[in-house]
């Protein structure tokens, strides 16, 4: 392993109840599609990204971190609720556009990590993409943020942009959209710095940045537009890193650098298998193109650079940040993260080596990893989402690799393997009954978010929903207002 030395340097002895009392600034950088080698620092090379490398070299890198989804909305709700998206209830993804899904989001009583800043006296704010409802009643207004601004959904599925709850764009803008939100967030950082009148500081703040690239359509601004050797694709990947260079500007001119832990990842892979390299696999599967990702934590002057490959996934983000800030956890619901928080000192996390980590897409579980083993678990042609139908294919018996020796998934050592595969099949059946499998809930699944407690909520299959009556579908169809760009 590759762990370097990590040590809290502004306090004596690492104590880690002395971070909460400096009440450390948050912001947390969520790309869209955004594949493991699609930054200099994690192998690309036709584009340059100086500003990420920068939080690479001078923070914490890993090399082994997984999103809890190959797609948006289940990836995002995980980040925020620590919990996997099934056991949170949204484990589908979200369209407004779709008669089975508008009425449906992350529930309110989900508890996010603004919430949980929120209840440690920090301002929040979000700049970006929510995707976890677009109705009222899932907004990000009442999943503890203060501000909003941004394009809250796909902008295939809805381009409008929001200030609040104004609309600023009926059609935004692609190649200015870096450039408003790196505005915002210097906005934001300006504003939750300054003194009141009385001379007392502001409250420290979250921001989570969740930004719509390079999730397609983009358009790169005129100053960044054929600035790579990578087509529009590297070329907004450039902009997104000077926007983020502006941002870490922003908290250096306003003394808050050293305050403030920066966090940088992607929801899920990339649509092509070049950004996920050396990995197999992209967007909407579960080979690792689709789970593994950058992951970067900055802390100018505390945390010092280390690179750890170390196995993290999205739903340790949860408690450690909780921890960080010296929020409780919530005691009347199961996470399934782990503060990585030890790491900072040197020492090992709450989670032992071989615990499992399972690779669901939307309701079906397809994978199971303990350690270095990865099975593949068998499913039919039904049990896809839609999503990755093209990309995917049945698969009638498991198939085993060794991710240690073979990265890229393409040795099936099953047969030589039978006991390993058997008792990786023991935690897959386990799990389906808590979890949950295609068209079953588990028994550990919390409520989806809906409006509409009385319509049945089906899988991502349009089919699933047309054999339903309109009678049974109520007012999910009664109601629906697609809209027309």
């Amino acid at each position: 392993m590759k762990i370097g030395l990590i040590f809290l340097s502004a306090l004596l002895g690492g104590d880690l109840s002395a971070i909460a009392a400096k009440s450390p600034n948050v912001i947390f950088i969520l790309m869209d599609d955004m594949g493991y080698s699609d930054v200099s620092c994690y192998g690309a090379e036709k584009v340059n990204t100086p500003h990420i490398d920068r939080m690479a070299e001078e923070g914490i890198k890993f090399t082994d971190f997984h999103t809890a989804a190959s797609i948006c909305s289940p990836s995002r709700a995980a980040f925020l609720t620590g919990a996997y998206p099934q056991r949170a209830g949204l484990y589908m993804g979200i369209n407004q556009n779709r008669e089975a899904h508008w009425f449906l989001g992350l529930n309110p009583d989900e508890i996010t990590l603004a919430e949980q800043f929120k209840q440690q006296g920090y301002e929040t704010a979000m700049v970006g993409k929510w995707h976890l409802g677009k109705e009222e009643t899932f907004s990000y207004y009442h999943q503890g943020f203060d501000h909003y601004y941004g394009a809250p959904d796909n902008m295939g599925h809805n381009d409008t942009f929001y200030d609040g709850r104004e609309v600023v764009y009926e059609d935004t803008p692609l190649d200015q959209m870096t450039n408003l939100y790196k505005e915002r967030l210097v906005k934001h950082i300006e504003d939750f710095t300054r003194s009141t009148s009385s001379g007392q500081q502001m409250p420290p703040f979250f921001i989570y940045f969740a930004h719509n690239y390079p999730h397609t359509p983009y358009k790169a601004g005129p100053a960044f537009a054929g600035s790579s050797e990578d087509g529009v694709r590297g070329d907004i990947i450039q902009e997104l890193d000077w926007g983020i260079g502006e941002v870490l500007k922003a908290l250096e001119e306003n003394g808050v650098l050293e305050n403030t832990m920066v966090i940088f990842t992607s929801d899920n892979g990339p649509l092509k298998q070049v950004y996920s390299q050396p990995y197999s696999g992209t967007k909407y599967i579960t080979m690792e193109g689709g789970h593994r990702v950058p992951f970067i934590i900055y802390w100018k002057g505390t945390l010092q650079p280390a690179e750890l490959d170390v196995p993290v996934i999205a739903m340790d983000l949860f408690p450690t940040l909780s921890e960080l800030i010296g929020a409780p956890m919530p005691t009347d619901r199961v996470f399934d993260g782990v503060s990585l928080m030890p790491l900072f000192e040197g020492k090992p996390i709450a989670r032992s080596s071989d615990e499992p980590f399972y690779y669901y897409n939307c309701e079906n579980l397809q994978c199971v990893r303990v350690g270095d083993w990865k099975l593949h678990l068998p499913r039919t042609t039904e049990q896809l989402p839609f999503w990755s139908m093209r990309k995917q294919e049945e698969i009638s018996k498991p198939r085993l690799y060794n991710l240690a020796c073979d990265a890229g998934e393409l040795n099936n050592i099953a047969a030589l393997h039978p006991e390993r595969v058997s008792q990786m099949m023991a935690l897959a059946k386990a799990t389906r009954l808590k979890l949950g499998e295609y068209g079953q809930r588990g028994s550990e699944q919390r409520p989806t978010g809906t409006l509409f407690p009385e319509v049945p909520i089906v899988s991502n299959h349009s089919k699933d929903w047309d054999t339903l009556s309109d009678q049974e579908k109520g007012r999910a169809k009664t109601r629906f207002v697609p809209r027309i760009k």
